[in-house]
């Protein structure tokens, strides 16, 4: 099973870049997750009428996967600005994510985890033009960023790495459930 784990924001240092990564050595052996990035993407302007070189290629990587993970973080209650303007240009320019399973993960360093970026991120992926096929409950919010990792970015606490196995476990299945359309 081929996945792209999309990093939802555009920050140097991100927890969320750090979950992905993490997800793809621990998962490794069953799945390939290709962490991908989203900070080289322009702001979307619809009087763009050619999506750029960047967005074209992200949207082929989504296109060739059988399923997405995107990791966002919360800022102010929102996800943000980077994520929605890829969400935007990938809408406008090659609709990779029609039909596309999608898993939404986040860790933030407040206690609340991305509980409210991942609801807005899943009305958004649900919304026409867009029309990804998003796994509902599993969610995987992870609160205390800072705290949850050690020196070589693995997840401390074992009820955390088994939940996040359990949410994982959910998502393959969803993965192989949603039919691939042509």
């Amino acid at each position: 099973m081929k996945l792209i784990g999309l990093v939802g924001n555009n920050a140097s240092q991100s927890y969320n870049r750090i979950l992905l990564q993490y997800m793809a050595r621990h998962f490794g052996p069953e799945v390939e997750i290709e962490v991908r990035e989203i900070q080289d993407l322009p702001l979307f302007n619809e009087d763009i009428h050619d999506a750029p070189a960047s967005v074209m290629d992200l949207a082929a990587a989504i296109e060739a996967a059988d399923g997405v993970i995107i990791a966002t973080p919360e800022y102010d209650h929102s996800i943000p600005a980077c994520l929605k303007s890829c969400i935007e240009w990938l809408s406008y320019a090659a609709h990779p994510l029609t039909d596309k399973a999608v898993m939404v993960i986040g860790t933030s360093l407040g206690q609340q985890g991305t509980s409210f970026a991942q609801t807005q991120l899943r009305e958004i992926l649900n919304s026409p033009g867009v029309n990804a096929r998003v796994l509902s409950g599993h969610q995987f919010m992870l609160g205390f960023a800072k705290k949850q990792f050690d020196e070589e970015q693995n997840l401390m606490d074992a009820r955390t790495v088994s939940f996040l196995e359990q949410c994982f476990d959910a998502f393959k299945a969803f993965v192989n459930a949603v039919p691939v359309t042509e």
